[in-house]
């Protein structure tokens, strides 16, 4: 079975440098002159900024990074010793003309952008006589591999998000109410150092937790009711995602008991079949198989698991149709679940992470049956 991972990794500082030059290497430079980043997440990733307006142009030399005054001191600062030497431009009327004045300067004529940028915007470059070349996740490629940096900051989310875990466990009981637990939940997430929650948390009792994805409600636990509690923690602008599911004592729960020993049955399964390259389909069909076999296929209706970093749900993507591979450097989730309208649900989420030790499990909360 995997071995739990250790915290953190390296220098915080490490792998940003690498990221822009591995860029590059990506980009063959064919049929254009410069690319340019407008997604967030992305420019986050190259650079560290946390702003909402960046944009980073790129050319096979050159570095620059476009943003207004609001942003001016903390980008400066921010990039003034990245070893890639990146000339800054803040713009006083709008991004639109701080591009055409650049790539004028440059005598750029032909231009890739993210396929990711809006139609509006597309049109807008188009009309400034550029030739346009999208392209498509040329960036999130990338970050599928993560660093040392990167592993270090979604191990100290997934710490994070167990201490508040644990904190809360206590208070979870018949005559709570979901919102209650979700907001405490909340508190102590943030109270371990989270700066923003991944998603809104999930908890769902009862029959409720028949939906996957339930909204929480208001609604008061019961005995004999399965809980399904989904929620995640941040470190640095990273994040974990993760699910354990509880039963309420009382009542006839010998059916409960009987589905979640075939969830855990089919995470256990998936997490054995790891091995650096392997499909992601493949596993996903591991962990599907047990829950048919148990007689429940028709219940496990959503993916097995996704990659986790800068967005909470990223690639690779681990489906029936993923034609991904589980790399060396991937985190992602294996998360299987069986849901019975009229019953109720359970979900096992654990993350793991393909290292260059082999695989390792990020997550350390327990997984059998906690009969409360």
């Amino acid at each position: 079975m995997p071995q739990k991972i250790r915290r953190f990794f390296g220098n915080p500082e490490s792998g940003r440098g690498l990221r822009l030059e591995k860029l590059r290497k990506s980009l063959s430079w064919r049929g254009f002159q410069a690319f340019l980043v407008s997604s967030l997440t992305n420019i986050r990733y190259l650079t560290g900024f946390e702003g909402s307006s960046g944009w980073v142009f790129l050319t096979p030399e050159k570095s620059f990074f476009i943003t207004d005054f609001r942003y001016k001191e903390e980008v400066e600062r921010l990039l003034s010793e990245d070893i890639n030497g990146w000339e800054i431009i803040i713009y006083s009327d709008g991004v639109l003309n701080a591009i055409s004045n650049l790539y004028r300067q440059l005598k750029i004529r032909h231009l890739a952008i993210e396929s990711s940028v809006t139609y509006e915007f597309y049109i807008s470059l188009s009309r400034c006589g550029l030739k346009i070349k999208p392209l498509s996740k040329v960036i999130e490629s990338l970050r599928s591999i993560k660093d040392d940096e990167e592993v270090g900051l979604i191990a100290e989310a997934v710490r994070r998000a167990e201490v508040a875990f644990n904190r809360v466990l206590p208070y979870i009981g018949p005559g709570r109410r979901e919102t209650e637990i979700a907001l405490r939940l909340e508190y102590e997430l943030k109270s371990t150092g989270c700066r923003r929650l991944p998603f809104d948390i999930i908890v769902s009792s009862g029959q409720h937790s028949s939906m996957p994805h339930a909204k929480t409600t208001e609604r008061r636990l019961s005995p004999g009711d399965l809980v399904i509690i989904d929620w995640g923690g941040e470190a640095g602008g990273y994040f974990s995602d993760m699910t354990r599911t509880l039963l309420l004592s009382g009542g006839e729960i010998s059916r409960k008991i009987e589905i979640y020993e075939a969830v855990l049955r089919a995470n256990e399964e998936a997490i054995k079949a790891l091995i650096p390259g392997i499909g992601a389909g493949k596993i996903d069909k591991i962990a599907r198989d047990v829950i048919k076999k148990k007689g429940f296929g028709e219940y496990f209706g959503h993916s097995t698991g996704h990659g986790v970093g800068l967005e909470v749900h990223e690639s690779p993507s681990i489906s029936p149709r993923s034609k991904d591979k589980l790399k060396r450097g991937s985190v992602f989730t294996i998360e299987p679940g069986i849901y019975i309208p009229g019953i109720g649900g359970v979900r096992i989420e654990d993350m793991v992470y393909i290292g260059e030790d082999g695989i390792s499990l990020l997550t350390g909360l327990p997984k059998e049956l906690k009969i409360i």
